[in-house]
């Protein structure tokens, strides 16, 4: 059997191969295997740091209602965030917590989802939640018959955006901060405030 894990951190450290050695902390939690968060550094004063997740993936996600899991096939994923400016103390613990969600709590991690931890995301952030989407990065595919593994991307929003992806969905809250000129990268930016 592959080591999904090694897998998709070779394919990460290609991804960012221009973005020297990533900064990594690990967390455990009560059970769930132990989750890493790659940090890689933008290329420049304006350019967005990455966090990226490993050891989620190394199961499938399953629906805790389901009387039997596939140990191969099923939902597999990873979480990669993208901030500008200087590492919050208190990020990577937060992209932790979400890339053991579905060990811990039984939840699939998949486009559209809302990840609220209500709690802040990091020391001051505003924000409290996530919204996960497609990221740049490729899927990672898997030997047969395992699934391949979704990296998605996880924007921080605010409690007022999450109400309104509860509310309206979150193609709606897309479109708004298309409208809005909103950069989703920003750890200063505004709430966008959908109409």
């Amino acid at each position: 059997m592959v080591d999904v894990t090694a897998a998709v951190r070779a394919r990460v450290l290609e991804h960012f191969r221009n973005s020297g050695d990533p900064a990594e902390a690990s967390v455990t939690f009560l059970g769930a295997d132990r989750i890493v968060v790659l940090r890689f550094d933008g290329d420049g004063p304006n350019s967005a740091a990455h966090y990226v997740s490993l050891g989620c993936s190394s199961q499938p996600m399953v629906d805790p209602a389901e009387m039997m899991a596939d140990p191969l096939r099923g939902p597999r994923a990873e979480v990669a965030v993208a901030l500008r400016g200087p590492a919050p103390t208190g990020l990577a613990r937060s992209v932790a917590v979400v890339a053991a969600a579905p060990a811990v709590e039984g939840l699939i991690l998949e486009p559209d989802a809302l990840i609220d931890l209500e709690t802040p995301l990091w020391d001051g952030a505003p924000f409290t939640a996530f919204l996960l989407g497609h990221s740049d990065l490729d899927d990672v595919e898997l030997p047969e018959p395992a699934s391949p593994v979704a990296i998605l991307g996880a924007v921080p929003i605010t409690p007022t955006e999450a109400a309104w992806v509860r509310l309206k969905g979150a193609g709606a809250m897309r479109e708004a901060w298309e409208q809005d000129g909103v950069d989703v990268t920003d750890p200063r930016r505004r709430a966008a405030s959908p109409a």
